[in-house]
């Protein structure tokens, strides 16, 4: 029997194969558990509809559009949940874009528009997704939820400028809804994973960042989405039942090192 035997998940952010959010379904989907989707925009219906083709009972799998910066596509997405299963016990926040514009160069020259956009659909968006979810968790006597961060929050990485302030949002969101949500039941955690070659890292070098973890860490070598995903099988089973609010690092070991080290 697996972990997540007869829950059920609602994933958001898949983009490719390579997209952590893959990973993740993948290993939720291996533990038996139930998943759904959201794809953010036309352009990403179809490599979602066509991963989703390789799932067990796949046509079982529900697949909604969903912008996050629309309420009324989150809502259309949850109803969609209520009529179909009328609970949730596991929701998977991997949403992440800013500008291409405001990753490069120098931080003092990001534009407040930008980073408007970068906090809105990074950051924002956890609450605006996780608010309309707890009449399904109340229905499933509880629930987790997780999102995806990098360690650009207390370090300085080249090409993260705007996105830096955004996953600092994120961060600070989770352990604020988790004190928020505790009494109900509702556990909110976070991964901070290291370098993967995913769609979104391709804009900050993730190569070179990829060379240093495999350098430095103190594993000596890089993650896997295999790994991260199985980090957060913990976070949705009840083997993390006492754990919320917490930022867990999937990286090697690279978060504790100064930036001599090694």
């Amino acid at each position: 029997m697996g972990l997540l035997e007869g829950k059920k998940a609602l994933i958001m952010g898949v983009a490719n194969k390579r997209s952590i959010a893959w990973g993740i379904a993948q290993a939720f989907s291996r533990e038996g558990c139930e998943l759904a989707f959201t794809y953010a925009i036309e352009r990403l219906k179809d490599n979602v509809t066509e991963l989703v083709a390789t799932l067990p009972n796949a046509a079982d799998v529900p697949v909604y559009p969903c912008d996050v910066g629309k309420q009324e596509e989150i809502d259309r997405t949850y109803a969609g949940l209520t009529e179909r299963w009328g609970k949730l016990d596991v929701l998977v926040h991997c949403i992440g874009f800013a500008p291409i514009e405001e990753l490069p160069g120098r931080f003092i020259d990001m534009t407040r528009e930008g980073l408007k956009v970068a906090v809105e659909i990074s950051a924002y968006s956890l609450v605006a997704i996780t608010k309309p979810a707890l009449p399904l968790f109340e229905k499933a006597g509880g629930g987790s939820v997780m999102s995806l961060s990098y360690d650009a929050v207390n370090k300085v990485v080249p090409k993260y400028n705007a996105m830096a302030v955004a996953k600092a949002a994120l961060e600070t969101e989770t352990r604020y809804l988790a004190a928020d949500l505790g009494p109900s039941g509702v556990r909110v955690n976070c991964i901070s994973a290291g370098p993967l070659k995913t769609l979104a890292a391709s804009a900050v070098g993730v190569s070179a960042l990829r060379d240093i973890v495999e350098q430095k860490s103190p594993l000596r070598r890089n993650i896997t989405q295999e790994e991260v995903a199985d980090v957060a099988v913990f976070l949705a089973s009840p083997l993390s039942r006492c754990v919320t609010g917490a930022l867990i690092f999937a990286d090697n070991g690279f978060n504790v090192l100064g930036l001599a080290s090694g």
